[in-house]
């Protein structure tokens, strides 16, 4: 299983006050691993928006990891964390606390209305590639067994609107 996380306001959640999501960004993590388990987490990357809409930079990091919990069970703890982060869906691509997506769950394919597996924008996008690729660079995404780092490289040097910088965790003890 592979979780994006991200985010470009500050949350609601204890301890996420300031101007930065990464506070956020750490709450959410520990929260996924008291209900997941352990996770390897990528570095911390900052983005620019993909989005029409205007807004800060964002913060973004990757999880790996394996449950036993269904797709279904991991999605709906992303969006539970996404509303106790102060998450509001007012405007589609716009300014959020906290975004959590489930890139991909083994090798499971799923085409549902509540579920696509794997995530339908994961191939196009740098700032989820990016870390993803830092910690799992072997892992593969269906349907055609893509590696992590093979879809990163094939997206070519990063242009300038989606361009990351990698960045150092302040504190995620």
């Amino acid at each position: 299983m592979a979780l994006a996380l991200g985010g470009n306001l500050p949350g609601l959640v204890p301890g996420a006050a300031g101007s930065s999501s990464e506070p956020t960004l750490v709450w959410a993590l520990r929260q996924l691993e008291a209900s997941l388990g352990p996770l390897r987490v990528a570095s911390l990357y900052r983005s620019r928006p993909v989005s029409p809409v205007a807004q800060a930079n964002y913060l973004n990091t990757a999880a790996v990891g394996s449950t036993a919990l269904p797709p279904e069970a991991v999605l709906a703890l992303a969006k539970a964390l996404e509303l106790a982060a102060g998450r509001r869906r007012a405007v589609r691509f716009g300014p959020r606390p906290l975004d959590v997506d489930l890139l991909v769950y083994g090798d499971l394919l799923s085409d549902s209305p509540e579920l696509t597996l794997p995530h339908p924008r994961l191939r196009e996008r740098c700032f989820v590639l990016a870390p993803l690729a830092e910690i799992a660079p072997g892992l593969l995404v269906p349907p055609d067994g893509a590696s992590a780092a093979e879809l990163l490289a094939r997206l070519g040097p990063a242009g300038e609107a989606d361009a990351v910088e990698r960045l150092a965790w302040e504190s995620r003890a």
